[in-house]
């Protein structure tokens, strides 16, 4: 990481590295550099071909649309259209890439992080970004796998419950994540979420001798991340037990 402070002084910028995000965008500018650099060679095949697109006009349409679907590519590329000095058609197409400096292509795995606290210093600046992240991803979490977005209340007071128990739930998360830290599990609420719903409770339905139905209810037993994550709550592995009922 480093930190710099901008030219003006209103602000901090700190530049991160990953070395996932960078593996993970070298891949995709190998991808869409080939799918760039496929689309030039067909337009510039179609020169010397028989009804090949050779007007000057269209063959700039050609390398624009190309250009739009680039996904930031063709800003890297200086592209010469070589034209007939007599007429309008183009005889040879020839580009080059030049990566622009400063951006996904030079510096993969690179990006910046802003704040006008000029105080923090680099760790400070780290942890609250990741904290923010957080919970961004455990609000997002809530609001769509709870069904607690959208909200459809029209009157103000039932808007405000609606939200209220969303931060209610929000803190039950964090308490559970801040217990399972002490315990050095430090997944995301994504990921527990995931272990979590792996366990089930199954109903299997038996008709007796006398006509009657009896009905168990247990809990599956639960996998070993799962037995982990019970532990270090101190929870049961087989929360309510084993229940009988006969109809």
């Amino acid at each position: 990481m480093q930190r710099v402070v901008s030219e003006d002084g209103s602000e901090v910028r700190l530049y991160c590295h990953s070395k996932q995000r960078q593996a993970k965008e070298a891949a995709m500018n190998a991808r869409f550099t080939k799918r760039f650099e496929d689309g030039l060679l067909k337009i510039a095949e179609g020169l010397s071909k028989p009804g090949g697109t050779k007007k000057r006009d269209k063959v700039l349409n050609r390398i624009g649309r190309i250009q739009e679907k680039s996904c930031g590519i063709g800003q890297h590329y200086r592209i010469d259209v070589v034209q007939d000095k007599v007429s309008d058609v183009v005889t040879a197409l020839n580009w080059e890439r030049v990566p622009v400096d400063g951006t996904r292509m030079t510096h993969p795995g690179v990006y910046c992080l802003r704040t006008n606290e000029l105080q923090w210093d680099e760790v400070t600046l780290w942890h609250t970004y990741t904290m923010l992240t957080d919970l961004e991803a455990v609000f997002r979490s809530l609001k769509s796998e709870l069904g607690m977005r959208p909200v459809y209340h029209h009157k103000e007071e039932r808007a405000e419950g609606h939200l209220f128990i969303t931060v209610l739930a929000y803190q039950a998360v964090q308490t559970i994540r801040r217990k399972l830290k002490g315990s050095g599990i430090n997944d995301s609420w994504t990921s527990l979420r995931k272990i979590f719903s792996g366990q089930q409770r199954i109903t299997a339905t038996f008709r007796q001798e006398d006509g009657r139905t009896l009905n168990i209810r247990k809990t599956i037993v639960a996998d070993p991340r799962l037995n982990n994550l019970y532990q270090a709550l101190g929870i049961t592995s087989s929360p309510v037990g084993l229940r009988k009922m006969v109809n």
